[in-house]
């Protein structure tokens, strides 16, 4: 066999194994994909995003948000839509060893959407921006009609930054939940990177069903630790009309509005929303209801 033909067997050869590779990779990863699917059935339906896979993970946890309210600054947002918090919980009832682990699909925090009172508006006054091109950016878009703005809370930390103490939460006691988020001011004037609060400089609020200590001038509020309830089997514990609260925690600058035109935009929704606000100056209520599911009687049902 020539030279030139024994090349050519090499590189068969070569694209054939690198072929085998991709493929057998690409079966690992729809493997795993199917690995981590759930399909909890009845009344164990809600933990379909529990984390099962994780043999550690005690309990399933879906918190829903349906209602409450942030204060930031100088501007208040109703939560109207619901916020879902889902995940597992390692050791669970254990004080100072509760490990939040988060929701299987990687979903542990939902994006929701909230109104954001006046919209635009209440945030940017187009005559008061210096640049022609971005007056006039400005100027269209509030003849276009697309004035609405959204502030959506996201997670700015991996799942495993949450920090849970279910002990406290029942209590009224402490810290219940840590919670590191941004929040995402979206708006087609103001771009996609709108965020007050980032993943290198989180908002971290740590919630209370307790009584807080904000300093002044905001005064203490208290949150509540719900109505507990648990169903026959006693599988799954269901807690109404709870209400985690913090009004101590301090807000960064927004960043990133407006584009290209950051530099001429930050500062005037800065000014209007009065940040950076320091503590005792913000507030978070999440009102809604809870659902824990033992994680064994959660895997039996599917």
């Amino acid at each position: 066999m020539s030279r030139n033909h024994l090349g050519r067997a090499r590189l068969r050869k070569l694209a054939f194994v690198a072929a085998a590779a991709v493929v057998l990779g690409l079966m690992s990863f729809v493997s795993a994909a199917y690995a981590v699917e759930h399909h909890p059935k009845g009344e164990f339906a809600p933990f379909a995003d529990c984390p099962l896979s994780n043999p550690e993970v005690q309990i399933c946890l879906v918190a829903k948000t349906e209602s409450g309210k942030f204060v930031i600054g100088k501007e208040t947002v109703p939560l109207e839509k619901t916020v879902t918090l889902q995940g597992g919980i390692k050791h669970f009832l254990t004080p100072g060893e509760e490990e939040f682990v988060g929701a299987e699909d990687g979903n542990t925090l939902s994006k929701t959407p909230q109104k954001v009172p006046g919209g635009l508006a209440g945030l940017v006054k187009c005559n008061e921006i210096s640049s022609f091109l971005e007056r006039v950016a400005c100027e269209v878009t509030f003849e276009n009609g697309i004035t609405g703005v959204n502030a959506t809370t996201e997670l700015a930390a991996p799942a495993t930054s949450i920090k849970i103490n279910n002990f406290n939460l029942f209590e009224a006691t402490g810290t219940a939940l840590e919670l590191p988020i941004k929040v995402h001011l979206e708006n087609p004037f103001l771009g996609s990177s709108c965020f007050i609060g980032s993943n290198a400089h989180p908002v971290v609020i740590d919630f209370t069903t307790g009584t807080t200590s904000p300093p002044e001038p905001n005064k203490p509020i208290t949150g509540k630790p719900g109505e507990p309830s648990v169903n026959e089997t006693e599988t799954i514990l269901r807690i109404k009309n709870n209400e985690l609260v913090n009004n101590s925690f301090a807000a960064p600058k927004a960043e990133g509005c407006g584009g290209l035109f950051a530099f001429l935009i930050d500062p005037i929704i800065n000014s209007r929303l009065g940040l950076p606000s320091a503590a005792g100056h913000n507030t978070a209520i999440l009102a809604g209801t809870q659902e824990a599911g033992k994680a064994e009687a959660v895997k039996a049902s599917e």
